[in-house]
């Protein structure tokens, strides 16, 4: 019997977005933040790119929101938590995360200059080593994997594609956590973006580094 993917129990009803991805009813009628936070504590993908695409077909989760500010460090944290054998505090790390992310409103990229992507981030690696504003090393570390990715993402201008900075935004915390936590991640350096039709009318197309058959 086929599983629904997001919780993982065998009781599929429906197919969404001709994507072969099955959600259950249960699923289907939680909210996206709910969705997030418990298909990354039940789900076994240990590959935060593929965790992170199957949440963004969740039925309810649209081409652009600050669900993405919530989605980068969640799916981080669920990758990190294997790769370090530290899956018995991914819970409390995703409580946190949340919370903070909660904070970032949308359109935060053009408002205040700081995309909600890479913020999550900033709110990934602060949960994971306990930073906080009187930290050290701590500090350093969030503002530095904060500043590359807005760096990166700043490098093909707007307007804003929130799946476009997501796949920075995880490309460059694996760089990340390799150069400078000896933490590895498989992320694959070329990413093809499924979700480009969503965003026809800002689509950067062939300037984006995710497009198709660039």
């Amino acid at each position: 019997m086929t599983r629904c993917i997001y919780c993982n129990q065998n009781k599929p009803e429906e197919l969404f977005f001709n994507e072969k991805v099955l959600v259950c009813e249960d699923c289907r009628k939680k909210n996206t933040l709910d969705i997030i936070e418990s298909f990354c504590l039940s789900s076994f993908i240990d590959n935060s790119l593929e965790m992170a695409e199957i949440l963004m077909k969740f039925p309810d989760f649209k081409m652009h929101c600050p669900e993405h500010h919530y989605l980068v460090p969640a799916v981080l944290l669920a990758s990190y938590s294997k790769a370090v054998g530290k899956e018995e505090k991914l819970e409390s790390w995703l409580k946190i995360a949340r919370n903070r992310a909660e904070k970032v409103p949308g359109a935060f990229c053009g408002t205040h200059g700081s995309c909600g992507a890479a913020v999550g981030t900033g709110i990934f690696v602060s949960s994971i080593t306990g930073a906080t504003p009187l930290s050290s090393e701590e500090w350093s570390l969030c503002n530095s994997i904060v500043g590359r990715s807005l760096l990166a993402m700043s490098r093909y201008g707007g307007p804003r594609c929130c799946k476009r900075v997501t796949y920075i935004a995880l490309q460059e915390t694996a760089k990340f956590l390799k150069d400078r936590m000896a933490v590895k991640l498989d992320i694959p350096e070329n990413i093809e973006c499924s979700f480009f039709l969503q965003n026809e009318e800002q689509c950067l197309k062939e300037e984006c580094p995710f497009y198709p058959n660039k």
